[in-house]
């Protein structure tokens, strides 16, 4: 498994996501532009010290990362695809995210069919990118039978 931002545009949350990263073993991949500096205090503290066990790649462009990194997309969506806990995922998978305040490009959009979503019954249009990317990855995962 993969974890991609696109344009992340907040520093905490990516900080979040990369701890995830350093606790699965998962490689985590930043599309450029990004909405703060890899030196922001707040990145940093949300990563604590696992910074240093985090597989991280920064690519300048989507069209970069796609040209090197051929691995079947599965896009997160708040609102479109099929419920996270009835996709089949696969050990390579890479599980692609939004910036938090537009989601996914359409130029993303249509480089996949494979779309997922996390069911919300409450009163919330999404649920916080950290959040949404430790709950499907660990759901990939445990579907793609890679949990020890």
């Amino acid at each position: 498994m993969h974890i991609v931002l696109v344009e992340p545009e907040i520093p905490p949350n990516t900080g979040n996501i990369a701890r995830l990263c350093a606790a699965t073993k998962t490689p985590l991949h930043l599309i450029k532009p990004l909405g703060f500096s890899l030196e922001d205090r707040y990145l940093k503290r949300a990563g604590l010290d696992y910074w240093k066990h985090v597989e991280l790649k920064i690519w300048n462009s989507w069209q970069e990362y796609r040209e090197n990194m051929p691995n079947r997309l599965v896009l997160s969506s708040a609102r479109r695809g099929q419920a996270l806990h009835e996709f089949k995922f696969e050990a390579d998978d890479a599980l692609v995210f939004g910036c938090e305040t537009q989601g996914l490009p359409e130029y993303v959009l249509e480089c996949s069919e494979h779309r997922v979503r996390i069911p919300i019954w409450g009163e919330v249009r999404s649920l916080n990118l950290a959040n949404s990317a430790g709950i499907i990855l660990y759901q990939g995962l445990h579907s793609a039978g890679l949990l020890p």
